[in-house]
């Protein structure tokens, strides 16, 4: 049984134009579908505005869904009360994209991280600063800055902090929404090589959010690329980046600059095949997506089904794929 599992789910947000129009719908989220196991780590990409954040909200319970389920270990979580909620609050945790919009400025770091030792009752009131230090030093951190404020130490050091934070209440799962896109390309590496330590460390399992495929390709293990709230295609790593099926995953990764080595020989043709054929237009509106497939008015391969027909999420290969060719 997978330990965190969506299914059909929808997220629409009601949009007011005027005080006699009929209100319109923004699809953030349109049927998405996907699991995640044990010590795994599942990443979504796509382009801004495509749903990956709201994704993570509905995964979280932050926000209700418009239909749809998210089961974790086999329980809806929109049935959640009380205790049972509480319970889930502790499992599930989250690393923000923005380290110091995350933190109380009126806080210092003793106090934010000792809160949810206390809220749980994990250790007893003596032993807070004891359990404070060891976790900061499990990020990397010194005893020095318990009773600094968030402005007085770096980004770098505040998503450390963030990361301490999550770990006081042992999650099974960390939904970690863009959170190395505010930092430094230097501080993005000593992040991400701090996360990969801590899943060795702790079997946590990762729902990764992130743009940047050069980022997704070293930590995943499972990828879906999701595109106007919808998941496009969904594979193991390794072979959608050997091998992209969906034509919108192959002009996400020719977006990407490529460094050839051995390791990226064999697919570095068709990076440049898809570089040739750049994609026109711009992203449709989630208020008003065109008929059939979504991304059929800037694909560089559509045909005559495209424009009239919505492709189903069909296993091919042994990944599942939203399109037409297959």
């Amino acid at each position: 049984m997978a330990l965190l599992k969506v299914s059909s789910l929808r997220k629409y947000f009601a949009v007011k134009k005027g005080l006699m129009i009929k209100p319109l719908l923004v699809r953030a989220v349109d049927g998405v579908d996907f699991s995640l196991d044990e010590d795994r780590i599942f990443a979504l990409v796509g382009e801004s505005g495509c749903g990956k954040s709201t994704v993570a909200r509905l995964v979280l319970r932050l926000i209700p869904p418009t239909s749809g389920e998210v089961l974790f270990q086999g329980m809806n979580i929109f049935g959640f009360n009380g205790g049972a909620l509480k319970a889930f609050r502790k499992s599930v945790q989250i690393i923000f994209q923005d380290p110091f919009a995350s933190l109380n400025p009126r806080k210092s770091i003793m106090d934010t991280i000792s809160e949810p030792l206390k809220i749980h009752r994990i250790v007893e009131k003596n032993r807070l600063k004891d359990k404070v230090v060891e976790l900061l030093n499990k990020v990397g951190l010194g005893s020095d800055i318990l009773y600094r404020y968030p402005h007085e130490l770096s980004g770098g050091q505040r998503q450390r902090v963030c990361i301490a934070r999550t770990l006081v209440v042992s999650p099974k799962v960390i939904v970690a929404d863009e959170p190395l896109s505010a930092l430094d390309v230097s501080i993005q590496a000593q992040i991400l090589n701090l996360l990969q330590e801590l899943k060795r460390e702790y079997k946590i399992s990762f729902l990764f959010i992130s743009h940047d495929l050069r980022v997704v390709h070293y930590f995943s293990d499972t990828i879906g690329v999701m595109y106007l709230g919808k998941i496009v295609e969904y594979a193991k790593t390794e072979d959608l980046f050997g091998e992209p099926f969906h034509p919108y995953t192959g002009v996400l990764l020719s977006s990407a600059p490529v460094i050839p080595t051995s390791d990226t020989t064999h697919y570095a043709p068709r990076i440049t095949h898809y570089a040739s054929r750049l994609i026109q237009g711009e992203v449709p509106s989630p208020i008003d997506i065109p008929p059939g497939c979504p991304f059929h008015p800037r694909c560089p391969r559509r045909f005559e089904p495209c424009d009239k027909i919505v492709p189903e999420l069909k296993e091919v290969d042994e990944r599942f794929v939203s399109c037409h060719l297959y």
